[in-house]
């Protein structure tokens, strides 16, 4: 159970970030649906003042962050009333495991439709840094 008084937590392999408060959406549909607030006149407000920026675009960051670094992708759950966003630290395609690669490939799609593109094998191939020689492994993955 992580401490709502730590809501970063850095370990040798991940960091993990707690929100308090479950999402207002699936967080396997934080990439395609629009941002929502909890308090729609607060984070007007902030946005006014220069405190923050538009709403709901940090997933989308980290998202294109980890796929530019070609860094695992993130994973987003659900414990209790927290919403946790786990980063984890460098690992070759070699070392993850099934549920990394199905995440991986999964927000990799999410990120190239909400770019109003698609998917690829090349695309793919580019994500994880997989040589064109080696094209059959991305279409196995895909």
């Amino acid at each position: 159970m992580v401490c709502p008084r730590y809501p970063v937590e850095i370990f040798s392999d991940r960091m993990e970030i707690t929100n308090p408060g479950q999402p207002l959406v699936d967080p396997a549909r934080f990439l395609d649906n629009p941002p929502r607030s909890r308090n729609e006149a607060l984070a007007s407000f902030l946005r006014r003042v220069g405190v923050c920026e538009e709403r709901g675009s940090g997933i989308d960051k980290v998202v294109f962050q980890t796929e530019y670094y070609q860094l695992p992708a993130p994973r987003f759950e659900v414990a209790g009333d927290n919403t946790i966003a786990v980063l984890f630290a460098q690992r070759p395609l070699t070392r993850m495991d099934k549920d990394d690669r199905v995440r991986a490939c999964y927000l990799h799609a999410c990120l190239r439709y909400v770019e109003r593109d698609f998917m690829t094998n090349s695309t793919l191939r580019e994500r994880f840094g997989i040589e064109r020689q080696n094209s059959a492994q991305a279409s196995r993955l895909i």
